[in-house]
């Protein structure tokens, strides 16, 4: 005799274990590691500060 096995729990195991497998493939297709977020950042931290460099007036209004 083999053991009895709950089917309701092992489908739910099943499920748990797919999900996992899914959210570690989109993990590793679409998560950022924290020196790639860090640099990101400092891109475009840089990127606002050279724009804000460049502008024309600073009191933002039109002179017209």
């Amino acid at each position: 005799m083999g053991d009895i096995v709950n089917l309701r729990t092992a489908r739910k195991r099943k499920a748990r274990e797919q999900d996992a497998k899914v959210a570690e493939q989109n993990r590793i297709l679409h998560g950022l590691s924290r020196a790639q977020k860090l640099a990101e950042s400092k891109a475009s931290e840089r990127a606002v500060t050279q724009l804000e460099g460049h502008r024309l007036d600073d009191n933002g209004k039109d002179e017209t």
